[in-house]
């Protein structure tokens, strides 16, 4: 091999090298493109954990809320009712009470 060769392969060499680091540079910068990009869909991912966690505590105090007047409304009418029956016993007692005053007499 002559010289002149030589000089040629090393030339091409060199070339063949300076795309290599080229071509290495390019896929540095889309390694870590693609670096970030998973890590700002692992991001993403936690901070939909974290909506979907709040989404269900919110649902349970909406349906609480949404419970109570309903809950209200049984105990008003459990109330009157109490009150009606006992304002009967009260007045039956008493009946009874004025029909033994009168037939004791």
């Amino acid at each position: 091999m002559t010289e002149t060769e030589v000089a040629v392969k090393l030339e091409a060499h060199e070339h063949e090298i300076k795309s290599l680091k080229h071509r290495m540079e390019d896929q540095e910068e889309q390694s870590k493109t693609i670096q970030d990009l998973v890590l700002a869909v692992k991001e993403l991912a936690l901070n939909m954990q974290a909506m979907i966690k709040e989404q269900g505590i919110q649902g349970e105090k909406i349906a609480k809320l949404e419970a109570a007047p309903g809950e209200a409304w049984n105990s008003t009418k459990r109330a009157a009712i109490n009150s009606f029956i006992g304002a009967l016993v009260g007045s039956f007692a008493t009946g009874l009470i004025i029909m033994m005053a009168q037939y004791v007499k």
